[in-house]
């Protein structure tokens, strides 16, 4: 089982369905990150004000019905994240059944996500 991290809107994990995103018609694939050090970088680099609640996705990439690619950060990893380090970019919709877990990004009071854990986002 290899276990990767998907952010996305509370809204389109409750509306029911396989996950996808903009991304899939814009570049052809999903974003996911490797581990939580990596998404939570990635949240703070480009979520800082998101428009609703947040939820990180646990998806067995195995259990994707496409492709997985592990590629580069292009045009660079956001600021906290090494050159080195290999996103997972999924080339087609995560199928719900692969979904294993469901967590919920934590903010401090300066508004940056520092953790990750179970439970219901809040608005």
């Amino acid at each position: 089982m290899s276990l990767v991290l998907h952010l996305t809107e509370l809204s389109r994990w409750t509306a029911g369905g396989d996950i996808e995103a903009a991304s899939l018609n814009t570049e052809g694939y999903l974003h996911a990150s490797p581990d939580e050090a990596t998404m939570l970088a990635v949240a703070n680099a480009f979520y800082a004000d998101p428009a609703e609640p947040l939820v990180v996705l646990v998806v067995d990439a195995d259990l994707v019905d496409a492709e997985v690619r592990w590629e580069s950060a292009a045009p660079a990893p956001p600021p906290g994240v090494g050159s080195d380090v290999r996103f997972p970019h999924l080339h087609g919709p995560i199928p719900r059944r692969a979904v294993t877990s469901v967590l919920r990004p934590v903010r401090d009071a300066s508004g940056r996500y520092t953790a990750l854990v179970e439970g219901r986002p809040t608005a």
